[in-house]
């Protein structure tokens, strides 16, 4: 057990299994840069101190937490209390610098040193990755409904427990997936899905405001995620594998449950 200062960089979308646990994580980076998984995390904590403190994502905290004897990948802990200290966010001023230097230390830019260091003995499963190019952003239709057995187990686990409220209600399943095509140092491809909590929540609300036009919001989504980010930013992607393919060891066992995306910095040259 160990108390820890983590930058909060990560929460992707849960998912109702106690299966897929490794999905329905928080996630951040150490002072000295090395990466941690943390879970479970209830929905209510997220939801209670959000509604204290404000809380969002590149924040500061300390939590009591402790390696996990059932994960085989180095990075995963859970909390021993969720007695959690806030202790300062980190602005956007001059294009991310301060996020940058706790978020860019180790940065991958190969998929095959990267898949490398995911097996034994490392078990890397969680990194920041710099892609060469983003060619593409693919949407698929996804199934409408949670399957019937998660629905059970969501009703049976207080990991998706809600103080008064359906806990069904608060994490509708988004009919969709979202992936991104890109290449790395040595232009190789590959295609990832994306789990993080920001892109269907974008979905959800921009489905509201078009009024329920799921055409519209599919394409105010895609043009943020592709138009908007890779055009106009400088595009990191943070990296997860899940439990399940890891220790498959899958040909590529990670999803993107992040990006980080400070704007371009231009340089300007004056003619004298």
């Amino acid at each position: 057990m160990a108390l820890k200062k983590i930058l909060i960089t990560v929460t992707t979308y849960p998912l109702p299994s106690r299966s897929y646990d490794e999905l329905v994580c928080t996630a951040g980076i150490l002072e000295d840069g090395t990466w941690i998984r943390i879970y479970p995390i209830p929905l209510s904590f997220l939801n209670q101190i959000k509604k204290d403190t404000g809380f969002k994502k590149y924040t500061w905290v300390e939590l009591d937490v402790k390696e996990r004897t059932d994960d085989f990948r180095p990075e995963s802990h859970s909390p021993v209390s969720y007695d959690v200290k806030i202790i300062n966010s980190l602005n956007t001023k001059n294009y991310w610098k301060e996020r940058k230097k706790i978020c860019l230390r180790n940065v991958y830019t190969n998929k095959n040193k990267l898949i490398n260091d995911s097996k034994k003995p490392k078990n890397i499963s969680l990194v920041t990755f710099k892609p060469s190019r983003i060619t593409n952003f693919l949407i698929e239709e996804d199934s409408k409904e949670w399957k019937d057995e998660w629905k059970e187990l969501r009703k049976q686990t207080d990991l998706f427990a809600e103080i008064e409220t359906n806990p069904e209600k608060l994490i509708p399943k988004v009919p969709y997936k979202f992936s991104y095509t890109f290449e790395d140092d040595e232009g190789v491809s590959s295609t990832l899905m994306i789990e993080d909590w920001e892109i269907f929540q974008l979905y959800w609300n921009c489905l509201r405001d078009s009024k329920s036009n799921k055409k519209i919001a599919l394409e105010k989504v895609k043009q943020k995620y592709f138009d908007t980010f890779v055009k106009e930013h400088d595009m990191y992607l943070f990296l997860g594998t899940t439990m399940q393919w890891h220790r498959r060891r899958a040909p590529n066992p990670f999803v993107i449950i992040g990006t980080f995306h400070p704007k371009i910095e231009r340089q300007f040259s004056l003619d004298l």
